[in-house]
């Protein structure tokens, strides 16, 4: 049995793993998944959120609620990958290793290309909200190239995403604390301690590729680059991720060998 945190990134949700999870857990037999929410989403929507990444990973440390000795696996998407990181850096004995898709952090690339410029317009409407329905379209075409990796429309998740905006929504304050947060953040010039895999979409419209070419050539980390997918790969393509984890796990003993 192995113990894996699920982190999402800016404004979104545990729920928004949607069928995820369960091919995850269906692709490495006894894989355990916890989905904590970061302060001021979801579950945790009533909380303000902090302006600080490492602030975030705590929170979230907390709500795992992991018992004493237990170590983890961490995979975090975008701004889940940068609160991944800082879980590392904060308890490096307790993290078995981290899954990092899509994120972008400083040093290892420039501002324009953590946040693609042509993706502005498209940020704004979702972080100033207004329509639910209007808002997840141009999420979701922010973060999806449209189809998964067998062909069939993600835009079948719109109801779902507008449900949880409905039941669960982000204050504007909250989004733009977490956008401040994930501006501020600078990863460290060394790697965790634990063994790291980076995982990017070549067709990201929200987050430049480079960026997690940079850091994975910084840290000398596993990388893999899906070829067509966008910025939310576990929608895209969610077993392919599955796979490449799998694949990760198995050939690198550091990573295996950490108990759940």
């Amino acid at each position: 049995m192995s113990t894996w945190v699920f982190l999402r990134g800016l404004t979104r949700e545990s729920r928004h793993w949607g069928d995820f999870i369960a091919t995850f857990e269906a692709t490495l037999p006894g894989a355990r998944v916890l989905t904590p929410d970061l302060p001021g989403n979801g579950r945790r929507r009533d909380l303000r959120s902090p302006l600080e990444v490492p602030a975030l990973a705590a929170s979230c440390r907390a709500q795992a609620a992991l018992p004493p000795g237990t170590r983890t696996y961490l995979l975090g998407l975008s701004l889940g990958a940068m609160a991944a990181v800082a879980w590392a850096q904060q308890h490096p004995h307790e993290v078995a290793g981290c899954v990092l898709i899509n994120t972008s952090v400083r040093p290892f690339c420039p501002f324009y290309r953590r946040l693609r410029p042509t993706a502005y317009p498209l940020a704004l409407r979702a972080l100033c909200g207004g329509d639910e329905a209007m808002t997840e379209r141009a999420v979701l075409r922010l973060t999806s190239r449209g189809v998964d990796g067998n062909g069939v429309p993600t835009a079948a998740v719109l109801p779902a995403w507008i449900a949880y905006r409905r039941d669960s929504p982000v204050a504007r304050a909250n989004a733009v604390r977490q956008l401040i947060a994930a501006a501020r953040f600078r990863a460290p010039p060394a790697p965790p301690a634990c063994p790291v895999l980076v995982l990017a979409s070549a067709a990201d419209r929200l987050v430049d590729v480079r960026c997690s070419r940079a850091l994975a050539l910084a840290w000398r980390a596993r990388y893999a680059e899906h070829p067509s997918a966008g910025h939310d790969l576990p929608l895209d393509d969610g077993p392919w991720v599955a796979q490449r984890v799998r694949d990760w796990v198995a050939a690198d003993p550091a990573a295996a060998s950490a108990p759940g």
